[in-house]
């Protein structure tokens, strides 16, 4: 079944309901001892208790799974919750993690401060390049850790070459598939063994939901759900997943809405002279837009360009000045987004880190909604002029 088709087809409802209805309980009862003692024996697919399983969480799971062609699926109340969990789930005491220089700022901290601290697991921040995993290498290396393309500076990973790469060598592989979503990028099928999303981006869509989602077989999906799902608690509630839901039904159409709106500030962008750089895969001139076409079905809506000035003062009246940006963090939203990760990049990483992710303070990013296209470029017109 196609990805729109499914996205919009649920199993049955009751009294032939259109949408699903909402569990909203967090507890569920039994009709005997037999009964809850069977219960629990099937952890992960009888309802029990909704930090556990909730059938409207259930569903969401399901569905999202199917979109990705993975076997199974696992919602949690927030993206930092599954990538957590994730790393978690392929880490023992003492091991090594080979991740990129600018993964996701909170991500980063996790594996260069908690997890050393708390395990003694470490990690190594390369550039990218299959060459840079290989050269960072080593006997206690368990995980390669990918965000592709990053949220930051919108760099690619080879996912299949470094599947490849890793499985030889008995290690596993996580890819943040956040920015292209399970439509545009099938992880999976590219070779990995988990796959992570904020959900609260464009699986969610309105801006209305804090949600995160890990991707993967049955198998791994059941030992994380009772070991990192029901110890950490991080599961998703069902109200959130109800919403999730309906988000599902309109994602396609809002992906090409993004797509077609992000080509069209990106041809106002191309041409402006107070735009020095533009990082966007979808680009034909993007140094990765090879990879890019080889691995991404499509392009969503999230991109970084760099003014041609690194005066603080001229930055902040460019900042300050959109009308229909809002000056806020997060993306994938029905509205439009401006931030510069300048801000707070370098408070979440060390200077050297930080200096190595190669982000300026005249580097803006945003996440382009819904709205008119017109009207967006206009909005963009104004604040560079």
């Amino acid at each position: 079944m196609r990805d729109d088709t499914l996205l919009n087809h649920d199993p049955p409802h009751p009294y032939g309901a259109a949408a699903p209805p909402l569990h909203q309980t967090s507890t569920f009862g039994f009709e005997s001892w037999d009964a809850i003692d069977a219960a629990f024996d099937d952890r992960t697919g009888t309802p029990i208790y909704s930090r556990l399983m909730n059938p409207t969480v259930q569903l969401a799971e399901q569905k999202l799974a199917a979109l990705g062609r993975a076997e199974a699926a696992r919602m949690f109340s927030s993206g930092m919750g599954a990538i957590s969990a994730a790393i978690l789930h392929c880490v023992n005491a003492g091991d090594h993690i080979i991740t990129i220089k600018n993964v996701y700022g909170p991500a980063a901290n996790f594996m260069a401060s908690y997890l050393p601290a708390k395990t003694g697991v470490t990690t190594t921040f390369v550039d990218g390049e299959v060459a840079d995993f290989e050269n960072a290498w080593t006997e206690r290396t368990k995980l390669v850790y990918l965000e592709s393309p990053s949220s930051a500076v919108f760099r690619l990973q080879d996912i299949r070459a470094l599947a490849e790469l890793a499985h030889a060598r008995g290690a596993r592989v996580v890819v943040d598939n956040t920015w292209a979503t399970p439509v545009f990028q099938k992880t999976i099928e590219l070779g990995a063994d988990l796959e992570v999303h904020s959900a609260s981006k464009y699986l969610c869509g309105h801006s209305d939901v804090v949600a995160g989602a890990i991707l993967g077989s049955r198998a791994d999906l059941d030992r994380l759900s009772v070991a990192e799902g029901e110890l950490l608690g991080a599961k998703m509630a069902p109200f959130e997943a109800w919403l999730m839901l309906r988000s599902f039904r309109t994602l396609t159409a809002r992906l090409d809405r993004h797509q077609e709106n992000t080509r069209q500030v990106v041809d106002f962008l191309e041409g402006h002279p107070m735009v020095a750089e533009i990082r966007y895969p979808g680009l034909s001139t993007f140094p990765q837009a090879e990879l890019a076409r080889k691995q991404m079905s499509g392009f969503t809506g999230l991109l970084g360009f760099r003014l041609a000035t690194e005066s603080l003062p001229a930055v902040k009246r460019f900042f300050d000045a959109l009308k229909l940006f809002a000056r806020a963090v997060s993306w994938g939203g029905h509205d439009s987004l401006v931030y510069a990760p300048a801000i707070s990049y370098a408070k979440e990483h060390p200077p050297e880190r930080f200096a190595a992710m190669g982000i300026s303070v005249g580097d803006m990013r945003i996440s382009v909604g819904l709205e008119d296209p017109a009207d967006l470029v206009e909005d963009l017109r104004q604040a560079l002029d």
